[in-house]
């Protein structure tokens, strides 16, 4: 793996932790940072012995690993953009998001504090996300006279409906981690001590399951999404025809039949 000055990386037991860390900066979006989980997410992806990856934020200066996921992005670097570098900027930050979305690896966003801006967009870009009890969700952008610019007016508004997201980006008004689990910007919100061990307890859970066959009802989902049903349902069909001709659905069917646990193997 590459070396980073923004985040760290831990792999064991097939999950990867992956945290931002510019503790000065409430672990802020720089352009730095985002060519750094570029680079993570395209090695990661890579990786054979990873089945889940754990997105995080990391400590302040002070130590408190509960105030910022991610703050937001980095406005001292947007300060003086101009429109081509405003878009630029937007553009970049979309890769490694996509990667998030679409990589074979489930994502988790063990959201510990702040997620605001690029912070709430860069969790929305995860599979899934658990909250602690602290974190707080906002879109601030309009009240610094610009728009959400990391996918924060499209993800927003397919997770909590329209209205929800209007609201939320027109009156700038941030959510805590209750009612963010009450409109389903989250999955879970737990105990703060709690956060890390129940992600990688369903990271467990996940790996315990076909890892293939979850890459590919992950990308039905994904491409799904946006179609209409009768292609939708097509493209499952299709789908189902590719996961039924593997060992793995050879091993799981037949460990069902013969009442046994599955020894479920393809990636």
């Amino acid at each position: 793996m590459s070396e980073f000055k923004n985040l760290t990386l831990d792999v064991a037991d097939q999950i990867a932790v992956l945290a931002i860390s510019r503790p000065a900066a409430l672990n802020a979006l720089n352009s730095e940072t985002l060519d750094e989980l570029n680079v993570a997410l395209t090695e990661i992806e890579a990786r054979d012995d990873v089945k889940v990856l754990i997105l995080t934020g990391g400590p302040d200066k002070k130590g408190n690993e509960f105030k910022s996921f991610v703050a937001g992005a980095d406005i001292s670097e947007m300060v003086n953009f101009t429109a081509p570098q405003a878009r630029a900027f937007g553009i970049k930050a979309s890769e490694p998001f996509f990667k998030l979305m679409n990589m074979r690896q489930v994502t988790i966003a063990a959201v510990n504090g702040f997620a605001l801006g690029g912070g709430c967009e860069i969790s929305m870009a995860c599979d899934i996300r658990i909250a602690s009890e602290n974190a707080i969700f906002g879109q601030p952008e309009t009240g610094l006279g610009i728009i959400p610019g990391f996918g924060g007016t499209q993800r927003l508004a397919r997770l909590v409906g329209m209205g929800r997201a209007k609201e939320m980006i027109f009156t700038c008004d941030n959510v805590d981690a209750a009612e963010a689990y009450r409109i389903g910007l989250v999955n879970k919100v737990v105990a703060k001590e709690e956060l890390m061990p129940t992600a990688k307890a369903m990271a467990a859970k996940i790996i315990s399951k076909g890892s293939y066959a979850i890459s590919v009802a992950k990308a039905a989902i994904n491409n799904g999404y946006d179609m209409d049903i009768k292609n939708a349902v097509e493209m499952e069909a299709n789908l189902f025809g590719v996961v039924n001709d593997t060992n793995d659905k050879k091993e799981g069917m037949g460990a069902f039949l013969e009442k046994r646990a599955a020894n479920l193997t393809d990636f």
